[in-house]
C-alpha cells in the first residue's frame, strides 16, 4: 500500500482579502501597505505579505498567503523537516538535504519545527473525546513511557513518562485522561496494576487476547511436562476456553477448579504441578469478565494492537537518536514520531 504524504501548499500572495479582524473580530478593513518578503521553502523563495487596518478598532495586521506566518520558514518546510527527522535522519543531515534545494537551514531551526509539531498535535487532543482507550507502558532510551491510544480511530492521545510498575503514578496520570477525554473503558495487557486501577477508577476493562494466549500457552505447555496424567484432561479444555471465549466461561472454569483438591504444600513450599493447575484455573475464571469485554460493545477491541503499534513507531525512531538529552525531548520526539503517518 502506497504511503501519501500530504505537504500544506504555499501560495506567492493573497486571492482573498481577510474575512475577520484578529483583535476584534471586525468585517471591514483598509489596505495598508504591500511588502515583499524573503521565505525559506522547497519551491517558493519570495511572497507578497499585505497589511491591513481595521475600521472599527483601528489596529493594523499582516494578512500572509496560504501556507506563511510570521517565521521565515514556510509550513511546508517545517513539516517537511519534521517528516524526514521521523524516517530516521538526524537534524544535520536534515538541514544538508535540504542545501541541496537551495534552502540554507540550521540543525537547530529542524529541531524547533519538530518541538513545535510535537505541541501543537499534543493541543489539538488535548480535549479529545475517546470512549475505549489503549494503555501500555514502554521504555524508550532507558525511561519508561506510559501512552494511551484512542481505539476508535487509532490517534495517539497521551503520553507520559511514567513507569507502568508504578501504580500510584499510573493511577493518578489515567484519572485525569479519563477527566478530560471522557473515557469509560480501556484496554491492556494482563498486568495486575492495570486491573487494580480500572477497578478503582471503575471503567470497563479488556485484556488484550493476545497477551493472555501467549502466557496461558507457555504455562500449559510447562504443566504437561508434570502434570498427573488423570488431570492432563484439562489442558485442552482450557486451550479451547481460551480460543472461544465463550460467555460462560468463568463459570465452567471455576466448576473445575471446586473439584480439584485443595493445596497440601506450605506457603513458603514450592507449589505442586497440580497446584500450578489450580491456581491458574483459578486466576482466569476471576478475570474472564476481563478478557470478553469486547462482548459489551463494537467498539471495545479485543486485543491491544494498535496501541502497541504506536508503541512501536517511536520506539523504532528512538533506535536512532543518539539520546534525548531530556525528558521533554523525549515526549516531544516520540509525539512527533508516533503521530505524522496518521
Amino acid at each position: 500500500m502506497p504511503i501519501v504524504l500530504q505537504l500544506p501548499e504555499v501560495k506567492r500572495e493573497n486571492e482573498e482579502r481577510p474575512s475577520v479582524c484578529p483583535y476584534c473580530g471586525g468585517e471591514t478593513f483598509q489596505r495598508w501597505g504591500t511588502i515583499h518578503r524573503q521565505i525559506k521553502d522547497t519551491k517558493v523563495r519570495k511572497v507578497k505579505v499585505t497589511r491591513f487596518k481595521c475600521t472599527t478598532c483601528g489596529k493594523t495586521f499582516r494578512f500572509y498567503p496560504e501556507g506563511v506566518s510570521h517565521a521565515r520558514q514556510s509550513l511546508r518546510l517545517m513539516k517537511l523537516c519534521v517528516i524526514m527527522w521521523s524516517l530516521g535522519l538526524s537534524h544535520r543531515n536534515v538541514a544538508l538535504i535540504l542545501s541541496v534545494f537551495g534552502v540554507q537551514l540550521s540543525h537547530m531551526s529542524a529541531w524547533r519545527d519538530l518541538e513545535k509539531a510535537g505541541g501543537e498535535i499534543c493541543r489539538k487532543l488535548q480535549w479529545k473525546s475517546a470512549r475505549v482507550v489503549g494503555v501500555d507502558g514502554a521504555w524508550v532510551n532507558g525511561k519508561g513511557v506510559m501512552v494511551a491510544v484512542d481505539m476508535g480511530d487509532g490517534e495517539l492521545l497521551a503520553l507520559a513518562e511514567i513507569d507502568e510498575k508504578d501504580k500510584s503514578a499510573v493511577t493518578a496520570w489515567l484519572e485525569v485522561l479519563k477527566q478530560k477525554h471522557n473515557i469509560e473503558a480501556v484496554v491492556t495487557d494482563d498486568l495486575s496494576t492495570y486491573k487494580e486501577l480500572a477497578d478503582e477508577l471503575e471503567l470497563g476493562h479488556q485484556v488484550c487476547q493476545f497477551h493472555v494466549r501467549r502466557w496461558v500457552g507457555k504455562a500449559l505447555k510447562k504443566l504437561a511436562e508434570d502434570l498427573p496424567e488423570q488431570w492432563l484432561f484439562l489442558l485442552p479444555i482450557i486451550e479451547q476456553l481460551i480460543a472461544n471465549l465463550p460467555k460462560n466461561g468463568g463459570e465452567i472454569l471455576y466448576d473445575y477448579w471446586e473439584k480439584m483438591p485443595g493445596r497440601t504444600t506450605n506457603p513458603d513450599e514450592t507449589r505442586t504441578p497440580l497446584e500450578k493447575l489450580r491456581d491458574l484455573i483459578l486466576r482466569l475464571s476471576r478475570d474472564w469478565h476481563r478478557y470478553i469485554q469486547f462482548y459489551a460493545a463494537e467498539d471495545i477491541p479485543w486485543t491491544n494492537n494498535r496501541t502497541e503499534q504506536m508503541i512501536g513507531r517511536f520506539k523504532n525512531r528512538a533506535k536512532r537518536v543518539r539520546a534525548y538529552n531530556t525528558s521533554r525531548g523525549l515526549l516531544i520526539g516520540s509525539w512527533a514520531a508516533a503521530q505524522f503517518w496518521t
